[in-house]
């Protein structure tokens, strides 16, 4: 593990963990693999659906195969719970396939941090509902979610 801090760090206050829900929705949003990876210490532990990840090198790579499938992918992430230095969240996001068929794949995460904040757990249960393009939710361009975009709860998710 590196010494770099990712704030903010444990233990988390309701204030801090929406903090840290939010710099991961955006991050991801990003959808640039090496940036986000840099979130995660370098030995670093994921079950991804069925798919089980060690290290930061492993979770880039994965991350870099999943947008290459998982193309206009738009991310919202809510707090479900926290602990001093664990989160619990549930997400939605949006995506289209290479023939042009919409997902919006619906998850919760369980999340460990090391001390220096980067996360050294991941832990992911994701369903993917078939949508059609006129019901998408998520129409922002790609990156950042705006401030003033509804979240999950907002939008009936």
């Amino acid at each position: 593990m590196t010494d770099t801090q990712r704030p903010p760090l444990p233990p988390f206050t309701r204030e801090t963990a929406i903090q840290k829900v939010r710099a991961a929705e955006d991050g991801w949003n990003t959808r640039d693999a090496a940036k986000v990876a840099l979130a995660y210490t370098e030995d670093t532990s994921w079950r991804n659906r069925a798919e089980f990840i060690e290290g930061r090198a492993q979770a880039q790579q994965f991350l870099e195969r999943k947008w290459r499938k998982e193309l206009d992918y738009r991310l919202i992430k809510e707090l479900w719970a926290f602990t001093d230095n664990r989160i619990a969240v549930r997400y939605a996001y949006e995506w289209h396939d290479d023939s042009g068929n919409w997902f919006r794949s619906y998850g919760n995460e369980n999340w460990e941090f090391a001390a220096n904040g980067l996360m050294q757990r991941r832990y992911a249960c994701i369903n993917d509902l078939p949508i059609t393009e006129a019901e998408r939710k998520y129409r922002w361009p790609l990156g950042r979610r705006p401030d003033d975009h509804p979240g999950l709860s907002e939008l009936g998710l």
